[in-house]
Protein backbone atom coordinates (compact mmCIF):
# COMPACT_ATOMS: atom_id res chain seq x y z
CA UNK A 1 0.00 0.00 0.00
CA UNK A 2 1.21 3.48 -1.26
CA UNK A 3 2.23 5.10 2.58
CA UNK A 4 0.05 8.02 2.95
CA UNK A 5 1.17 11.85 2.02
CA UNK A 6 2.49 14.14 4.71
CA UNK A 7 2.31 17.81 2.11
CA UNK A 8 3.62 21.17 2.91
CA UNK A 9 3.54 24.09 0.88
CA UNK A 10 5.44 27.37 1.56
CA UNK A 11 6.88 30.32 -0.97
CA UNK A 12 9.62 30.75 1.66
CA UNK A 13 12.20 28.23 0.64
CA UNK A 14 14.10 28.33 4.06
CA UNK A 15 11.09 27.89 6.14
CA UNK A 16 9.78 24.62 3.81
CA UNK A 17 13.25 23.10 4.20
CA UNK A 18 13.00 23.16 7.72
CA UNK A 19 9.15 22.26 8.18
CA UNK A 20 10.00 19.61 5.26
CA UNK A 21 13.06 17.55 7.29
CA UNK A 22 11.03 18.11 10.26
CA UNK A 23 8.21 16.09 9.26
CA UNK A 24 10.78 13.73 7.40
CA UNK A 25 13.16 13.15 10.95
CA UNK A 26 9.68 12.04 12.54
CA UNK A 27 7.46 10.88 10.37
CA UNK A 28 9.44 9.90 7.42
CA UNK A 29 9.73 5.81 8.00
CA UNK A 30 5.64 5.67 7.47
CA UNK A 31 4.47 8.48 5.49
CA UNK A 32 5.60 10.47 1.91
CA UNK A 33 6.98 13.54 3.02
CA UNK A 34 7.07 16.37 -0.23
CA UNK A 35 7.71 20.02 0.16
CA UNK A 36 6.48 22.19 -2.56
CA UNK A 37 6.84 25.96 -2.70
CA UNK A 38 4.33 26.69 -5.45
CA UNK A 39 0.62 25.95 -4.75
CA UNK A 40 -0.16 24.98 -8.16
CA UNK A 41 2.21 22.09 -8.59
CA UNK A 42 0.89 21.15 -4.99
CA UNK A 43 -2.62 20.92 -6.13
CA UNK A 44 -1.43 19.09 -9.29
CA UNK A 45 0.09 16.57 -6.49
CA UNK A 46 -3.04 16.41 -4.63
CA UNK A 47 -4.82 15.81 -7.32
CA UNK A 48 -2.86 12.95 -9.07
CA UNK A 49 -3.14 11.28 -5.54
CA UNK A 50 -7.28 11.39 -6.10
CA UNK A 51 -6.50 9.67 -9.60
CA UNK A 52 -4.67 6.81 -7.90
CA UNK A 53 -6.46 7.05 -4.87
CA UNK A 54 -3.18 7.29 -2.90
CA UNK A 55 -3.98 8.30 0.87
CA UNK A 56 -3.66 11.95 1.72
CA UNK A 57 -3.21 12.41 5.41
CA UNK A 58 -2.42 16.09 6.40
CA UNK A 59 -1.43 19.36 4.37
CA UNK A 60 0.08 22.27 5.60
CA UNK A 61 -0.49 25.38 3.85
CA UNK A 62 1.25 28.86 3.93
CA UNK A 63 -1.43 31.46 3.54
CA UNK A 64 -0.23 33.74 1.76
CA UNK A 65 1.27 31.51 -1.58
CA UNK A 66 1.48 33.25 -4.35
CA UNK A 67 -1.33 32.51 -6.96
CA UNK A 68 -3.75 30.16 -5.45
CA UNK A 69 -3.71 31.24 -1.93
CA UNK A 70 -3.55 28.79 0.85
CA UNK A 71 -7.02 28.30 1.84
CA UNK A 72 -7.55 28.18 -1.65
CA UNK A 73 -5.73 25.40 -2.17
CA UNK A 74 -6.67 23.35 1.25
CA UNK A 75 -10.42 23.98 0.19
CA UNK A 76 -9.69 21.90 -2.73
CA UNK A 77 -8.32 19.12 -0.63
CA UNK A 78 -11.14 19.41 1.55
CA UNK A 79 -13.18 18.40 -2.01
CA UNK A 80 -10.47 15.92 -3.33
CA UNK A 81 -9.31 14.02 -0.02
CA UNK A 82 -12.01 14.76 2.63
CA UNK A 83 -10.06 12.52 5.12
CA UNK A 84 -7.19 14.50 5.20
CA UNK A 85 -6.53 16.64 7.75
CA UNK A 86 -5.87 21.07 6.88
CA UNK A 87 -3.83 23.50 8.40
CA UNK A 88 -2.54 26.70 7.38
CA UNK A 89 1.13 27.07 8.44
CA UNK A 90 2.24 30.20 9.97
CA UNK A 91 5.33 31.71 11.90
CA UNK A 92 5.77 32.21 15.43
CA UNK A 93 3.98 35.33 16.39
CA UNK A 94 1.35 35.47 13.48
CA UNK A 95 -1.28 35.79 16.51
CA UNK A 96 -0.58 39.40 16.83
CA UNK A 97 -1.20 39.72 13.18
CA UNK A 98 -4.15 40.90 12.51
CA UNK A 99 -4.36 39.34 9.00
CA UNK A 100 -3.29 35.90 9.59
CA UNK A 101 -5.67 35.82 12.34
CA UNK A 102 -8.54 36.63 10.06
CA UNK A 103 -7.53 34.37 7.94
CA UNK A 104 -7.54 31.55 10.37
CA UNK A 105 -10.76 32.45 11.04
CA UNK A 106 -12.64 32.43 8.33
CA UNK A 107 -11.13 29.45 6.57
CA UNK A 108 -12.57 27.77 10.17
CA UNK A 109 -15.82 29.44 9.63
CA UNK A 110 -15.75 28.06 5.73
CA UNK A 111 -14.37 24.62 7.09
CA UNK A 112 -11.62 25.05 4.41
CA UNK A 113 -8.99 23.98 7.64
CA UNK A 114 -9.14 22.46 10.75
CA UNK A 115 -7.00 24.37 12.40
CA UNK A 116 -3.54 26.51 12.04
CA UNK A 117 -0.16 25.03 12.59
CA UNK A 118 3.01 26.94 14.17
CA UNK A 119 6.30 26.53 11.83
CA UNK A 120 9.09 24.56 13.35
CA UNK A 121 11.77 27.06 14.47
CA UNK A 122 14.23 24.48 16.33
CA UNK A 123 14.83 20.68 15.56
CA UNK A 124 13.98 19.07 17.20
CA UNK A 125 10.38 20.90 17.44
CA UNK A 126 7.97 19.15 20.08
CA UNK A 127 5.44 21.03 20.09
CA UNK A 128 5.33 20.98 16.20
CA UNK A 129 5.48 16.94 15.66
CA UNK A 130 3.15 16.78 18.63
CA UNK A 131 0.27 18.67 16.98
CA UNK A 132 1.14 17.00 13.88
CA UNK A 133 0.78 13.79 15.54
CA UNK A 134 -2.67 14.85 16.67
CA UNK A 135 -3.80 15.58 13.15
CA UNK A 136 -2.34 12.61 11.76
CA UNK A 137 -3.66 10.56 15.00
CA UNK A 138 -7.44 11.93 13.79
CA UNK A 139 -7.00 11.10 10.26
CA UNK A 140 -5.74 7.58 11.15
CA UNK A 141 -9.21 6.60 12.48
CA UNK A 142 -10.92 7.73 9.09
CA UNK A 143 -8.59 4.81 7.48
CA UNK A 144 -10.89 1.52 6.69
CA UNK A 145 -8.64 -1.51 6.49
CA UNK A 146 -7.62 -4.61 7.67
CA UNK A 147 -4.89 -2.41 10.19
CA UNK A 148 -7.37 -1.88 12.76
CA UNK A 149 -7.30 -2.67 16.42
CA UNK A 150 -10.60 -3.90 15.52
CA UNK A 151 -12.09 -5.29 12.30
CA UNK A 152 -15.64 -5.94 11.55
CA UNK A 153 -16.54 -7.81 8.29
CA UNK A 154 -20.70 -7.80 7.16
CA UNK A 155 -22.89 -6.67 4.74
CA UNK A 156 -22.84 -3.46 2.78
CA UNK A 157 -25.89 -2.38 4.12
CA UNK A 158 -26.67 -4.50 7.19
CA UNK A 159 -28.75 -3.34 9.91
CA UNK A 160 -26.76 -5.26 12.36
CA UNK A 161 -23.96 -4.32 11.27
CA UNK A 162 -24.66 -0.49 11.60
CA UNK A 163 -25.90 -1.05 15.18
CA UNK A 164 -22.13 -2.78 15.77
CA UNK A 165 -20.65 0.04 13.81
CA UNK A 166 -22.05 2.70 16.49
CA UNK A 167 -21.41 0.71 19.50
CA UNK A 168 -17.69 0.53 18.43
CA UNK A 169 -17.98 4.04 17.64
CA UNK A 170 -19.50 5.61 20.62
CA UNK A 171 -17.42 3.42 22.75
CA UNK A 172 -14.72 4.86 22.00
CA UNK A 173 -13.50 1.57 20.43
CA UNK A 174 -11.09 1.71 16.78
CA UNK A 175 -12.33 -0.17 14.26
CA UNK A 176 -12.58 -0.67 10.35
CA UNK A 177 -15.79 -2.08 8.59
CA UNK A 178 -15.12 -3.88 5.50
CA UNK A 179 -18.05 -5.35 3.09
CA UNK A 180 -18.49 -8.63 3.11
CA UNK A 181 -17.54 -10.18 -0.61
CA UNK A 182 -14.98 -7.18 -0.89
CA UNK A 183 -11.41 -8.61 -2.13
CA UNK A 184 -9.74 -7.46 1.35
CA UNK A 185 -12.46 -8.83 3.42
CA UNK A 186 -12.27 -12.57 1.28
CA UNK A 187 -8.13 -12.42 1.85
CA UNK A 188 -9.02 -11.58 5.46
CA UNK A 189 -11.41 -14.01 6.45
CA UNK A 190 -9.99 -16.83 5.07
CA UNK A 191 -6.47 -15.83 6.95
CA UNK A 192 -8.18 -16.12 10.26
CA UNK A 193 -10.12 -19.12 9.22
CA UNK A 194 -13.47 -17.49 9.27
CA UNK A 195 -16.95 -19.65 8.19
CA UNK A 196 -17.53 -18.87 4.38
CA UNK A 197 -15.52 -16.16 3.58
CA UNK A 198 -16.74 -15.97 -0.17
CA UNK A 199 -20.50 -16.01 0.77
CA UNK A 200 -22.06 -12.66 0.47
CA UNK A 201 -24.94 -13.72 3.47
CA UNK A 202 -22.49 -14.85 5.90
CA UNK A 203 -22.05 -14.20 9.68
CA UNK A 204 -21.39 -10.84 10.72
CA UNK A 205 -17.88 -11.52 12.14
CA UNK A 206 -15.71 -9.29 14.31
CA UNK A 207 -11.98 -9.61 14.93
CA UNK A 208 -10.03 -8.17 18.04
CA UNK A 209 -6.91 -8.26 15.70
CA UNK A 210 -5.30 -5.92 19.04
CA UNK A 211 -6.53 -8.60 21.19
CA UNK A 212 -4.83 -11.65 20.11
CA UNK A 213 -6.57 -11.89 16.93
CA UNK A 214 -9.59 -13.44 19.13
CA UNK A 215 -13.12 -13.88 16.60
CA UNK A 216 -16.22 -13.75 17.28
CA UNK A 217 -19.22 -14.65 15.08
CA UNK A 218 -22.55 -12.36 15.34
CA UNK A 219 -21.96 -11.16 18.80
CA UNK A 220 -24.66 -9.31 20.49
CA UNK A 221 -23.58 -6.18 22.19
CA UNK A 222 -22.53 -7.40 25.58
CA UNK A 223 -20.23 -9.88 24.27
CA UNK A 224 -18.78 -7.07 22.40
CA UNK A 225 -18.34 -4.89 25.52
CA UNK A 226 -17.16 -7.79 27.54
CA UNK A 227 -14.52 -9.14 24.75
CA UNK A 228 -13.05 -5.28 24.52
CA UNK A 229 -12.75 -5.21 28.64
CA UNK A 230 -15.76 -2.61 29.07
CA UNK A 231 -18.02 -3.66 32.22
CA UNK A 232 -21.65 -5.43 32.18
CA UNK A 233 -21.90 -6.34 35.26
CA UNK A 234 -21.09 -5.66 39.11
CA UNK A 235 -18.10 -7.97 39.47
CA UNK A 236 -14.77 -6.44 40.14
CA UNK A 237 -11.51 -8.38 40.24
CA UNK A 238 -9.58 -9.94 43.29
CA UNK A 239 -5.61 -9.95 43.58
CA UNK A 240 -5.70 -13.49 43.59
CA UNK A 241 -7.49 -13.47 39.69
CA UNK A 242 -10.79 -13.84 40.57
CA UNK A 243 -13.50 -11.64 40.97
CA UNK A 244 -16.19 -10.74 43.44
CA UNK A 245 -19.93 -8.31 43.31
CA UNK A 246 -19.99 -5.40 44.78
CA UNK A 247 -23.80 -4.01 45.00
CA UNK A 248 -23.49 -1.64 48.57
CA UNK A 249 -22.47 1.70 46.55
CA UNK A 250 -22.72 5.36 48.04
CA UNK A 251 -24.01 6.78 44.39
CA UNK A 252 -25.70 4.82 41.27
CA UNK A 253 -25.53 7.27 38.19
CA UNK A 254 -28.34 6.56 35.90
CA UNK A 255 -26.43 7.16 32.32
CA UNK A 256 -23.35 7.80 31.30
CA UNK A 257 -23.63 11.32 28.95
CA UNK A 258 -21.82 14.33 30.05
CA UNK A 259 -23.26 14.73 33.18
CA UNK A 260 -23.38 11.31 34.08
CA UNK A 261 -19.50 11.20 33.76
CA UNK A 262 -18.44 13.97 35.15
CA UNK A 263 -20.76 13.04 38.33
CA UNK A 264 -18.53 10.14 38.09
CA UNK A 265 -15.18 11.80 37.85
CA UNK A 266 -15.98 14.21 40.68
CA UNK A 267 -18.17 11.35 42.68
CA UNK A 268 -15.04 8.65 42.76
CA UNK A 269 -12.25 11.40 43.16
CA UNK A 270 -14.02 12.50 46.25
CA UNK A 271 -13.56 9.25 47.83
CA UNK A 272 -17.71 8.08 47.00
CA UNK A 273 -18.38 4.58 45.55
CA UNK A 274 -19.29 4.82 42.21
CA UNK A 275 -21.72 2.70 39.78
CA UNK A 276 -22.66 4.23 37.16
CA UNK A 277 -25.72 1.95 34.54
CA UNK A 278 -25.72 2.96 30.53
CA UNK A 279 -28.42 1.06 28.57
CA UNK A 280 -26.38 2.11 25.05
CA UNK A 281 -23.16 3.66 24.88
CA UNK A 282 -20.93 6.08 26.40
CA UNK A 283 -21.71 9.66 25.65
CA UNK A 284 -25.44 10.00 25.28
CA UNK A 285 -26.81 11.90 22.67
CA UNK A 286 -23.65 14.21 22.71
CA UNK A 287 -21.44 10.77 21.93
CA UNK A 288 -23.07 11.07 18.69
CA UNK A 289 -21.77 14.64 17.30
CA UNK A 290 -18.97 14.39 14.55
CA UNK A 291 -17.08 17.63 16.21
CA UNK A 292 -17.87 19.76 19.17
CA UNK A 293 -16.17 23.17 18.65
CA UNK A 294 -17.57 25.13 21.30
CA UNK A 295 -16.20 23.12 24.70
CA UNK A 296 -13.83 24.60 26.27
CA UNK A 297 -10.46 23.65 26.28
CA UNK A 298 -10.94 21.96 22.78
CA UNK A 299 -9.68 24.46 19.72
CA UNK A 300 -9.28 22.62 17.51
CA UNK A 301 -12.71 20.81 18.57
CA UNK A 302 -13.48 17.18 19.66
CA UNK A 303 -15.86 14.72 18.62
CA UNK A 304 -18.66 13.84 21.05
CA UNK A 305 -17.17 9.87 21.26
CA UNK A 306 -13.44 11.42 21.99
CA UNK A 307 -15.14 13.38 24.60
CA UNK A 308 -17.15 10.95 26.34
CA UNK A 309 -14.07 8.45 25.99
CA UNK A 310 -11.59 10.85 28.12
CA UNK A 311 -14.46 11.40 30.50
CA UNK A 312 -14.74 7.47 31.26
CA UNK A 313 -10.88 6.97 31.68
CA UNK A 314 -10.81 9.64 33.62
CA UNK A 315 -13.53 8.10 35.82
CA UNK A 316 -12.56 4.16 35.69
CA UNK A 317 -8.71 6.14 36.98
CA UNK A 318 -10.20 7.01 39.80
CA UNK A 319 -12.22 3.85 40.89
CA UNK A 320 -15.82 4.16 39.14
CA UNK A 321 -17.36 1.11 37.80
CA UNK A 322 -19.21 1.09 35.16
CA UNK A 323 -22.21 -1.63 33.48
CA UNK A 324 -22.83 -0.83 30.41
CA UNK A 325 -25.59 -2.61 27.70
CA UNK A 326 -27.73 -2.29 30.71
CA UNK A 327 -30.99 -0.88 32.01
CA UNK A 328 -32.22 0.51 35.07
CA UNK A 329 -36.00 -0.63 35.66
CA UNK A 330 -36.85 0.41 38.79
CA UNK A 331 -36.23 1.93 41.57
CA UNK A 332 -37.20 1.63 45.37
CA UNK A 333 -36.60 2.19 48.65
CA UNK A 334 -36.08 -0.09 52.05
CA UNK A 335 -34.71 0.65 55.32
CA UNK A 336 -32.50 -1.81 57.36
CA UNK A 337 -32.71 -3.17 60.97
CA UNK A 338 -30.72 -0.34 62.41
CA UNK A 339 -32.25 2.13 60.48
CA UNK A 340 -30.47 3.48 57.78
CA UNK A 341 -31.99 3.87 54.26
CA UNK A 342 -31.07 2.73 50.80
CA UNK A 343 -32.30 2.71 47.60
CA UNK A 344 -32.98 -0.48 45.66
CA UNK A 345 -31.90 0.12 41.96
CA UNK A 346 -33.19 -2.67 39.50
CA UNK A 347 -30.75 -3.61 36.61
CA UNK A 348 -31.73 -5.44 33.60
CA UNK A 349 -29.50 -8.94 33.71
CA UNK A 350 -27.81 -7.94 36.72
CA UNK A 351 -30.17 -7.95 39.34
CA UNK A 352 -30.44 -5.26 42.69
CA UNK A 353 -27.92 -2.72 43.33
CA UNK A 354 -28.36 -0.71 46.92
CA UNK A 355 -27.34 2.81 46.96
CA UNK A 356 -27.18 5.50 49.57
CA UNK A 357 -27.83 7.81 46.59
CA UNK A 358 -29.29 7.89 43.05
CA UNK A 359 -28.34 10.18 40.14
CA UNK A 360 -30.48 10.65 37.23
CA UNK A 361 -28.47 11.77 34.18
CA UNK A 362 -30.62 9.53 31.75
CA UNK A 363 -30.64 12.55 29.11
CA UNK A 364 -33.12 12.85 26.09
CA UNK A 365 -34.05 10.53 23.25
CA UNK A 366 -34.47 11.89 19.48
CA UNK A 367 -38.52 12.38 18.64
CA UNK A 368 -39.53 10.00 16.20
CA UNK A 369 -41.04 10.89 12.74
CA UNK A 370 -44.20 9.08 13.09
CA UNK A 371 -44.16 8.58 9.73
CA UNK A 372 -44.65 4.26 9.10
CA UNK A 373 -43.16 4.15 6.14
CA UNK A 374 -39.71 5.78 7.18
CA UNK A 375 -40.29 3.80 10.80
CA UNK A 376 -40.09 0.58 8.82
CA UNK A 377 -37.02 1.35 7.44
CA UNK A 378 -35.14 2.29 10.83
CA UNK A 379 -31.96 1.37 10.68
CA UNK A 380 -32.00 0.45 6.73
CA UNK A 381 -31.05 4.08 5.47
CA UNK A 382 -33.32 5.81 8.84
CA UNK A 383 -31.48 6.73 11.99
CA UNK A 384 -32.24 8.89 14.98
CA UNK A 385 -29.22 11.12 15.30
CA UNK A 386 -26.27 11.68 13.83
CA UNK A 387 -24.83 8.43 13.68
CA UNK A 388 -21.22 9.13 12.30
CA UNK A 389 -20.41 5.86 11.97
CA UNK A 390 -22.43 5.76 9.01
CA UNK A 391 -20.41 8.38 6.71
CA UNK A 392 -18.13 6.18 5.34
CA UNK A 393 -20.63 3.84 4.46
CA UNK A 394 -22.81 6.64 2.50
CA UNK A 395 -19.56 7.68 0.34
CA UNK A 396 -21.40 9.40 -2.80
CA UNK A 397 -24.72 8.67 -1.64
CA UNK A 398 -27.54 11.20 -1.24
CA UNK A 399 -28.52 12.44 2.18
CA UNK A 400 -31.15 13.85 3.71
CA UNK A 401 -31.12 15.56 7.58
CA UNK A 402 -34.39 16.55 9.41
CA UNK A 403 -33.41 19.23 12.00
CA UNK A 404 -32.24 22.35 12.23
CA UNK A 405 -30.61 22.32 15.69
CA UNK A 406 -26.33 22.32 16.00
CA UNK A 407 -26.43 18.21 16.18
CA UNK A 408 -28.17 18.55 12.88
CA UNK A 409 -25.45 21.28 11.66
CA UNK A 410 -22.63 19.12 13.11
CA UNK A 411 -24.15 16.01 10.65
CA UNK A 412 -24.32 18.22 7.71
CA UNK A 413 -20.44 19.44 7.95
CA UNK A 414 -19.84 15.13 8.55
CA UNK A 415 -21.09 13.79 6.18
CA UNK A 416 -20.77 16.47 3.25
CA UNK A 417 -17.06 15.19 3.38
CA UNK A 418 -18.46 11.62 1.71
CA UNK A 419 -22.33 12.42 0.61
CA UNK A 420 -22.54 13.61 -2.74
CA UNK A 421 -25.14 15.46 -1.39
CA UNK A 422 -26.51 16.78 2.14
CA UNK A 423 -30.28 18.40 2.47
CA UNK A 424 -31.34 19.69 5.54
CA UNK A 425 -34.88 19.99 5.88
CA UNK A 426 -36.19 22.75 8.56
CA UNK A 427 -39.25 24.14 9.59
CA UNK A 428 -38.06 27.42 10.41
CA UNK A 429 -37.57 29.98 7.81
CA UNK A 430 -33.57 30.05 8.45
CA UNK A 431 -31.61 28.40 10.94
CA UNK A 432 -30.20 31.81 13.10
CA UNK A 433 -33.19 30.42 16.29
CA UNK A 434 -31.81 26.99 16.08
CA UNK A 435 -28.14 26.53 15.28
CA UNK A 436 -24.59 28.17 16.05
CA UNK A 437 -23.68 31.00 14.28
CA UNK A 438 -20.20 29.13 13.50
CA UNK A 439 -22.16 26.32 12.05
CA UNK A 440 -24.54 28.36 10.02
CA UNK A 441 -21.57 30.04 8.42
CA UNK A 442 -19.70 26.69 7.39
CA UNK A 443 -23.20 25.32 6.11
CA UNK A 444 -23.81 28.10 3.83
CA UNK A 445 -20.37 28.25 2.89
CA UNK A 446 -20.59 24.84 1.35
CA UNK A 447 -21.50 23.92 -2.18
CA UNK A 448 -22.83 19.92 -1.68
CA UNK A 449 -25.20 20.97 1.71
CA UNK A 450 -28.93 22.52 0.76
CA UNK A 451 -30.96 24.05 3.20
CA UNK A 452 -35.20 23.89 2.74
CA UNK A 453 -36.91 25.64 5.10
CA UNK A 454 -40.45 25.91 6.19
CA UNK A 455 -40.81 22.14 5.26
CA UNK A 456 -40.95 18.41 6.67
CA UNK A 457 -40.63 14.67 5.38
CA UNK A 458 -43.79 13.59 5.30
CA UNK A 459 -43.34 9.88 3.31
CA UNK A 460 -40.57 7.98 2.00
CA UNK A 461 -39.54 4.59 1.00
CA UNK A 462 -36.79 1.82 -0.35
CA UNK A 463 -37.01 -1.95 -0.73
CA UNK A 464 -34.90 -3.09 1.97
CA UNK A 465 -33.42 0.29 2.29
CA UNK A 466 -34.41 3.82 1.82
CA UNK A 467 -34.20 5.43 -1.45
CA UNK A 468 -36.17 8.18 -1.70
CA UNK A 469 -38.18 10.93 1.38
CA UNK A 470 -41.32 13.04 0.22
CA UNK A 471 -40.72 16.78 1.57
CA UNK A 472 -43.69 18.88 1.85
CA UNK A 473 -43.75 22.76 1.76
CA UNK A 474 -45.10 23.92 5.41
CA UNK A 475 -46.92 27.21 3.63
CA UNK A 476 -48.65 25.66 0.13
CA UNK A 477 -48.49 21.79 0.54
CA UNK A 478 -46.77 21.02 -2.13
CA UNK A 479 -44.78 17.96 -2.24
CA UNK A 480 -41.68 16.68 -4.13
CA UNK A 481 -39.33 13.18 -4.01
CA UNK A 482 -35.49 13.35 -3.30
CA UNK A 483 -33.63 10.59 -4.26
CA UNK A 484 -32.51 9.69 -0.50
CA UNK A 485 -30.10 6.76 0.80
CA UNK A 486 -29.79 8.10 4.52
CA UNK A 487 -32.26 9.99 6.25
CA UNK A 488 -31.16 11.43 9.56
CA UNK A 489 -33.94 12.43 12.21
CA UNK A 490 -32.85 15.10 14.80
CA UNK A 491 -36.19 16.77 15.16
CA UNK A 492 -35.82 17.67 18.93
CA UNK A 493 -36.13 15.64 22.26
CA UNK A 494 -38.12 14.15 24.80
CA UNK A 495 -36.88 12.45 28.09
CA UNK A 496 -37.37 8.83 29.07
CA UNK A 497 -39.00 8.67 32.75
CA UNK A 498 -42.12 7.29 32.69
CA UNK A 499 -40.50 4.19 34.26
CA UNK A 500 -39.91 6.52 37.80
CA UNK A 501 -41.96 6.07 40.75
CA UNK A 502 -44.95 8.48 41.09
CA UNK A 503 -43.39 10.10 44.31
CA UNK A 504 -40.63 11.50 41.43
CA UNK A 505 -42.19 15.40 40.29
CA UNK A 506 -42.16 15.70 36.74
CA UNK A 507 -43.28 18.70 34.15
CA UNK A 508 -45.69 18.59 31.87
CA UNK A 509 -43.45 16.96 29.23
CA UNK A 510 -41.62 14.62 31.22
CA UNK A 511 -38.73 16.69 32.37
CA UNK A 512 -37.81 16.13 35.90
CA UNK A 513 -38.31 18.74 38.59
CA UNK A 514 -35.56 19.72 41.10
CA UNK A 515 -34.66 22.23 43.53
CA UNK A 516 -37.26 25.27 43.93
CA UNK A 517 -39.52 23.83 41.51
CA UNK A 518 -40.10 20.87 43.83
CA UNK A 519 -40.97 22.19 46.66
CA UNK A 520 -45.14 22.89 45.94
CA UNK A 521 -44.81 18.93 44.27
CA UNK A 522 -44.94 16.59 47.30
CA UNK A 523 -41.43 17.48 49.23
CA UNK A 524 -41.82 16.11 52.47
CA UNK A 525 -39.14 17.23 54.95
CA UNK A 526 -38.21 20.49 56.66
CA UNK A 527 -35.13 20.95 55.11
CA UNK A 528 -35.13 22.91 51.77
CA UNK A 529 -33.96 20.02 48.71
CA UNK A 530 -30.84 20.84 47.30
CA UNK A 531 -30.54 22.73 43.75
CA UNK A 532 -30.41 19.01 41.82
CA UNK A 533 -32.13 17.14 44.45
CA UNK A 534 -36.48 16.00 42.85
CA UNK A 535 -39.10 15.24 44.96
CA UNK A 536 -37.74 12.64 46.62
CA UNK A 537 -35.01 13.21 48.65
CA UNK A 538 -31.58 11.67 47.48
CA UNK A 539 -32.75 10.97 44.10
CA UNK A 540 -30.68 13.82 42.01
CA UNK A 541 -31.64 14.72 38.25
CA UNK A 542 -28.81 16.41 36.06
CA UNK A 543 -28.79 17.29 32.50
CA UNK A 544 -30.71 17.12 29.46
CA UNK A 545 -33.46 14.91 31.37
CA UNK A 546 -33.73 17.95 34.36
CA UNK A 547 -36.53 20.42 33.81
CA UNK A 548 -35.18 24.05 32.87
CA UNK A 549 -31.51 22.39 32.04
CA UNK A 550 -29.48 24.06 29.46
CA UNK A 551 -29.30 21.57 26.59
CA UNK A 552 -25.54 22.15 26.20
CA UNK A 553 -22.48 19.66 26.89
CA UNK A 554 -20.81 22.16 28.78
CA UNK A 555 -23.78 22.22 31.06
CA UNK A 556 -24.30 18.43 31.54
CA UNK A 557 -20.76 18.31 33.12
CA UNK A 558 -21.26 21.64 35.01
CA UNK A 559 -24.10 19.62 36.95
CA UNK A 560 -22.41 16.80 37.02
CA UNK A 561 -20.05 17.97 38.85
CA UNK A 562 -21.70 20.39 40.99
CA UNK A 563 -24.36 17.50 41.82
CA UNK A 564 -21.92 15.83 43.91
CA UNK A 565 -21.38 18.11 46.94
CA UNK A 566 -25.07 18.03 46.97
CA UNK A 567 -24.67 14.26 47.37
CA UNK A 568 -22.00 14.41 49.88
CA UNK A 569 -24.37 17.02 51.66
CA UNK A 570 -27.69 14.91 51.52
CA UNK A 571 -25.10 11.66 52.55
CA UNK A 572 -24.08 13.83 55.85
CA UNK A 573 -27.67 14.78 56.97
CA UNK A 574 -28.41 11.25 56.72
CA UNK A 575 -25.64 9.86 58.77
CA UNK A 576 -26.56 12.43 61.45
CA UNK A 577 -29.74 11.51 61.21
CA UNK A 578 -29.20 7.75 61.86
CA UNK A 579 -27.27 8.50 64.83
CA UNK A 580 -29.85 10.81 66.36
CA UNK A 581 -32.73 8.26 65.26
CA UNK A 582 -34.27 10.57 63.29
CA UNK A 583 -36.97 10.08 60.56
CA UNK A 584 -35.10 11.82 58.26
CA UNK A 585 -33.89 8.66 56.77
CA UNK A 586 -37.03 6.79 56.49
CA UNK A 587 -39.40 10.11 55.60
CA UNK A 588 -38.81 9.35 51.48
CA UNK A 589 -42.19 8.45 49.84
CA UNK A 590 -42.33 5.22 48.54
CA UNK A 591 -41.94 4.59 45.05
Amino acid sequence: MTRPLLLVVDHDLDALARTEAELARRFGADFRVRGESDSAVALHHVELAAERRDPVALVLADPWLPGLGGAELLRSVRTLHPDAARALLVPWGAWADGRTAAAILRGMSLGDIDYYVLQPWTSPDELFCRTVSEFVQVWSRTVANRRREVVVVGAARDPRGHAVRTLLTRNGIPHAYLDRGSTEAVDLLGEIEAPRPDDADGPLVLWLAALGGRVLLDPTDVEICQAWGIGTDLSVPRGDGGRDEVRDVDLLVVGAGPAGLAAGVYGSSEGLSVVCVEEHALGGQAGTSSLIRNYLGFSRGVSGAELAQRGFQQAWVFGARFVLTRRVTAIDRTTDADGSSWFVVTVSDVGDVRARAVLLATGVAYRRLGVPSLEALSGSGVYYGANVSEAHGLAGAHTVIVGGGNSAGQAALHLQRYAADVTVVIRTPDLSATMSRYLIDEIEASPTITVVPNADVVDGSGDGWLSEVVVADRTTGDRRSTPADGLFVMIGAQPHTAWLPEAVARDPWGFLRTGADVREAGWSLDRPPCAHETSVPGLFAVGDVRAGSVKRVASAVGEGSVVVSEVHQYLSLVEAASRSRSPEAQAVPDG
